[in-house]
C-alpha cells in the first residue's frame, strides 16, 4: 500500500536486527549532500507495527492544547523537537532572541498578531543582527505551530527588520598582497599568507591541528561556527604549502604554535597590530577571508567550490542540493589566485 505523501515510511534495515524495521516521519530537511533528513519516530519487530507507530504518530505527535498553549510552552516544546536539528549557532542565537519576547510569553500563541511580533523586533533596542535573530525566530515558530494546528496563518511573514549595513571589510589590494611577499622571511608573517590564500577564519586557523594536515593529499580540514563551514576541506595552494611544511616540522601540537603551545587569538592580534603598523596597513585578521573570496570570485571560480571553500551554504537550491564538487575542482578553484 502506498503511503500518502509526506505521512513518512517503515523501512526494513539490514542485517539481524530484533527491531529491523525504522519508523520514519516527513523529511525536515536536507544535509550538505542533498540528501534528504527524516525525523525518526522509532523501531519495530514488524512492519504491521512500524504501520502503527507511524499512523500514530501522523495522528499527534505532540499532545498539546491548541486553544491555551503559550508563547513560552511553544517554545519551549519547539526547543525541545526542533532545535536540536540546527546548527549550533543558529540554536544558540534563536535562544537568545527570544529574551526579547518576554512581554508575551504567557500570552496564547494563536492569539499573538503580527503588531505584537514587530513590537518585539523594534522595541529589542539592538541593531540589525539581533532584529533578523528575533524576526528569524517568529519564523520557526509560526512554522512549528502551523504544524500543530494551533495557527492556520503566518503573521511572521509580514515582518520587517533593519537591512544588513554595507560591509565596511576592505580586502587587501593587489600592491599590499605584494608587500606581505616581501616579507614572508620574517617570523609570523607565513600565517598572514596562509590566511590569504586559504579563507580561514582566526580561529579556524589558529585551532588547526597539524594531525589536520595531509601534506600528501595536499589538504587542510577544519572549521567552526556552521555546519557547512565545520570539518571543510580546503586545498594547500601550491605557493603557501613551502610555509606549511616548515610549520608541520616545528614542536607543538597546533600547525602554528606560539613557543610550542596553541597560539591564542590575544597573542596573535599583538602580532597582526605589529604588522600593520611596520607595514603602513589598516586591516584585520578577518579580511583576509574577504581577501580569499574576492580574488577566487575575480579569477572565476565555480560558485559552489566558492561556498565549499568558505564553508558557507549555497544560496541556490540546485546548487545546494545537486551540485557536488571533487577534491581536484576545488584544488583547480584555489589555484586560481595568484601571486
Amino acid at each position: 500500500m502506498r503511503l500518502p505523501n509526506g505521512y513518512g515510511s517503515v523501512v526494513k534495515l539490514s542485517g539481524k536486527r530484533r527491531r529491523p524495521y525504522m519508523v520514519r516521519g516527513g523529511v525536515y530537511g536536507y544535509d550538505d549532500r542533498g540528501y534528504p533528513q527524516y525525523d525518526v519516530v522509532g523501531y519495530a519487530e514488524t512492519r504491521e507495527q512500524g504501520l502503527t507507530m507511524l499512523a500514530e504518530y501522523n495522528r499527534n505527535p505532540w499532545d498539546v492544547d491548541k486553544a491555551k498553549i503559550t508563547l513560552k510552552e511553544l517554545f519551549e516544546l519547539w526547543k525541545e523537537k526542533k532545535a536540536p536539528k540546527l546548527g549550533t549557532s543558529n540554536r544558540q542565537s534563536l535562544c537568545s532572541a527570544f529574551n526579547h519576547c518576554s512581554k508575551l510569553l504567557n500570552k496564547p500563541y494563536k492569539v499573538i498578531r503580527a503588531y505584537e511580533m514587530q513590537e518585539t523586533i523594534d522595541g529589542c533596542g539592538k541593531g540589525y543582527s539581533t532584529q533578523a535573530a528575533i524576526k528569524n525566530l517568529w519564523g520557526h515558530l509560526d512554522r512549528f505551530a502551523l504544524e500543530l494546528d494551533v495557527i492556520n496563518r503566518c503573521y511572521s511573514e509580514l515582518l520587517t527588520s533593519d537591512p544588513v549595513p554595507p560591509t565596511s571589510k576592505q580586502p587587501f589590494t593587489d600592491q599590499e598582497v605584494e608587500t606581505v611577499w616581501g616579507h614572508q622571511a620574517e617570523p609570523w608573517v607565513d600565517s598572514v599568507l596562509v590566511f590569504l590564500y586559504s579563507g580561514w577564519r582566526i580561529s579556524e586557523l589558529l585551532n588547526l591541528k597539524k594531525s589536520a594536515v595531509d601534506l600528501e593529499a595536499g589538504t587542510m580540514t577544519g572549521g567552526t561556527k556552521t555546519k557547512a563551514g565545520k570539518n571543510r576541506v580546503v586545498p594547500i595552494h601550491s605557493k603557501i604549502r613551502p610555509f606549511v611544511e616548515a610549520r608541520m616540522e616545528q614542536p607543538g601540537e597546533y600547525l602554528f604554535s606560539y613557543a610550542g603551545k596553541k597560539c591564542s587569538e590575544s597573542q596573535y592580534r599583538a602580532l597582526w597590530a605589529g604588522f600593520m603598523s611596520e607595514w603602513g596597513m589598516e586591516h584585520t585578521p578577518h579580511e583576509t577571508r574577504h581577501t580569499f573570496r574576492t580574488r577566487l570570485g575575480s579569477a572565476g571560480a565555480d560558485q559552489k567550490c566558492c561556498d565549499l571553500l568558505m564553508g558557507h551554504t549555497s544560496k541556490d537550491t540546485g546548487n545546494r542540493t545537486y551540485n557536488h564538487k571533487t577534491l581536484e575542482e576545488l584544488r583547480f578553484s584555489i589555484e586560481l589566485i595568484t601571486k
